[in-house]
């Protein structure tokens, strides 16, 4: 475990954190202390205790805020993914549908060339009729 010194309200606190979590403790130590000072430059002088609860009330507040939030988000993310996942499955659709059309006009190309090459063949074994004689 490693020790860290950090200052809240001017008064000094040695406090264990995991090793490698020492920059991280004392960033969060100095947000804390902004809430506590914040506090005592509004209120004036109080007890230590009693700035520290306010000071942790108004941390709670805002990470209720933030929950509140990220579950808002959550839920426009779900909706998201409900929509992208009925628009794929629309798609899909869509491209079945798409294939199927491709494969039955390929059908059809495949049918009137083999007419087109019938009707040639007709016209050169048909003696006295030339290719502009047809009619399509």
């Amino acid at each position: 475990m490693a020790q860290v010194t950090v200052s809240i309200d001017g008064k000094a606190y040695r406090m264990a954190c995991e090793t490698g979590q020492e920059a991280h403790l004392a960033d969060l130590a100095a947000r804390f202390d902004r809430y506590v000072v914040h506090l005592r430059e509004q209120f004036g002088e109080m007890g230590d205790l009693r700035l520290t609860v306010m000071a942790a009330i108004m941390v709670m507040d805002e990470l209720s805020d933030a929950e509140q939030k990220i579950a808002g988000m959550r839920s426009q993310l779900d909706l998201l993914r409900e929509s992208h996942d009925k628009l794929a499955e629309k798609s899909d659709h869509m491209d079945r549908l798409f294939s199927a059309t491709l494969e039955d006009m390929t059908g059809q190309i495949i049918t009137l060339t083999a007419k087109l090459n019938g009707a040639q063949a007709q016209t050169s074994t048909t003696p006295g009729l030339a290719n502009d004689d047809i009619e399509t």
